[in-house]
């Protein structure tokens, strides 16, 4: 959704990289690219001016000019800047004092309504609730049996009286639908209303007739993320004919440039709140603007990650396997292990979206995009193909019987080969992890593996460079040496010639140990 203005903000943040000081100059040239980054990512043009005024006021304060990294500072400004026009802290749904609590959802047709009646009932439910939908859109075709089928498939009921398609008042459906809730012991009623292809009175009427009869304590906006400028004009038009608490934003996983979501909490003074992120009912959370402001701005959004992993990995597992792999060198850990492990991570979502969450990903987006998910199911399959015995000790596979595993899951010998020596490695690696020697491969740094003892069992006294005992030789080198000293002279660091030196510079994540 953000991939345009984040690769343009990253662009612009590049430049300033390696300026001890920032001229006027600098701050109106960035300010100018971040700028042009909102104005092409479909961010409504007041909202663009109130952004830029601000980020260019602090950047000329002496927050930017007394920091010992500007270009940092700047970014820091940006991101607190985004998080305010996203609404600033995270807004939590209300309850009712006595249940139960009445959302009613709002919107244009096709923003995604119904579907999202059926995520938010999912997320309530998994949070104890006891959720009710109702099917108070008795206009669209098909709407009341789509509503039954996605309350269906997140397993939470519904109300649905009237066949709908053209059939019904919407209005008494919705008042009925509280007496029902009560009567069932329903905590939360969701009321999915009708929409239309615009803004009109009829609309605007029942909206207004279904919020008097059941008296809401949230009216959510639901606003399709790939609307682009119109959603603003739309949010206005809703907020001030029928009026309501928060925003919902569907599609946030399309292509669009994501401008809708910069904008409507701004402009209308209401946060956005939830966000629907995918076509599964599981792919829906709460809005959170920090972690949005960090993804822009390709910080990751580890929070996210950590959550997610969470709710799909109990501690008991992970602690069982960690304690396999510390035990025996990992040998414990099997090929079981790790087909269970890799459909753990399955369950949390596509590969590609959980490598997205991580900071800096961003840089390697096409190859991300790229990845094919299929690849998890070809493990799955080659790992299921083989006997219990030899996912307990791959060692004995050898070539017959990689050859008969191959021929069981469809794929090439050489895959099944690969497969088991990428788990050796895997298995190697986490195992010296879970046992405390920190990342392999780095010894003497503590926590990183090795430890002073072996750093001193590395080290050997160095000797002295004999010369040779031929003069002629002797004289030969020491030329050579002497022509080495003028070309590391003239070059910079790293013996690199010193046009290249001076474009070198340090990766971000070591600066912070440069002071």
């Amino acid at each position: 959704m953000f991939d345009t203005l984040s690769d343009r903000l990253s662009a612009t943040f590049k430049n300033l990289r390696g300026k001890g000081r920032l001229s006027e100059a600098d701050i109106d040239a960035t300010a100018r690219e971040i700028r042009i980054a909102l104005l092409e990512a479909d961010v409504a043009l007041p909202v663009v001016r109130a952004f830029i005024a601000s980020v260019k006021e602090r950047a000329r304060g002496s927050e930017v000019s007394q920091a010992l990294n500007p270009a940092q500072q700047v970014v820091k400004i940006v991101n607190e800047e985004l998080v305010g026009i996203l609404g600033g802290e995270t807004r939590r749904l209300r309850f009712a004092k006595n249940p139960p609590t009445v959302i009613m959802l709002a919107g244009l047709q096709g923003a995604g309504k119904t579907t999202l009646a059926g995520k938010l009932g999912l997320w309530l439910k998994s949070q104890g609730h006891s959720p009710l939908l109702v099917a108070c859109d008795l206009q669209r075709p098909n709407a009341v049996n789509q509503l039954s089928v996605v309350a269906d498939r997140a397993g939470v009921a519904v109300y649905a009286p009237e066949p709908g398609n053209g059939v019904g008042d919407p209005v008494k459906v919705a008042k009925d639908s509280i007496e029902f809730a009560k009567a069932k012991v329903h905590d939360i009623v969701i009321v999915d209303t009708a929409g239309r292809l615009g803004i009109d009175e009829e609309l605007m009427r029942q909206a207004a007739d279904i919020r008097d009869a059941v008296s809401p304590d949230e009216i959510l906006f639901v606003v399709d993320a790939m609307i682009g400028q119109d959603a603003v004009n739309t949010a206005e038009a809703f907020r001030d004919g029928v009026g309501f608490d928060g925003v919902v934003l569907s599609k946030l996983d399309g292509d669009a440039r994501g401008g809708a979501a910069l904008s409507i909490a701004h402009v209308t003074g209401k946060q956005i709140m939830f966000a629907s992120n995918g076509e599964k009912l599981e792919d829906f959370d709460a809005f959170h603007p920090d972690r949005m402001a960090s993804r822009i701005l390709d910080m990751g959004d580890l929070l996210t990650l950590i959550e997610q992993a969470e709710k799909t990995f109990s501690q008991e597992e992970a602690a069982k396997m960690a304690s396999k792999l510390a035990s025996s060198k990992g040998k414990d850990f099997t090929l079981d292990d790790f087909l269970a492990q890799m459909e753990q991570v399955r369950k949390m979502g596509s590969i590609s979206k959980l490598l997205g969450m991580l900071p800096g990903m961003g840089q390697i987006k096409d190859q991300i995009n790229n990845i094919d998910e299929r690849d998890v199911d070809r493990t799955a399959a080659i790992i299921k193909s083989m006997t219990p015995k030899e996912r307990a000790e791959p060692t004995i596979i050898n070539g017959s019987r990689r050859a008969r595993i191959a021929k069981g899951s469809g794929v090439e010998v050489s895959a099944v080969k690969n497969l088991v020596e990428r788990f050796f490695e895997a298995r190697k690696m986490m195992s010296k992890m879970a046992q405390g020697g920190g990342m392999p491969g780095m010894p003497g740094m503590p926590g990183m593996g090795g430890g002073p003892g072996r750093q001193k069992k590395q080290v050997k006294q160095a000797k002295g460079k004999r010369k040779s005992g031929n003069p002629m030789k002797r004289k030969a080198e020491e030329q050579a040496e002497a022509a080495r000293r003028e070309q590391a002279a003239q070059g910079g660091a790293f013996n690199l010639p010193a046009q290249e030196d001076k474009n070198f510079e340090l990766p971000d994540e070591f600066k912070k140990f440069m002071g």
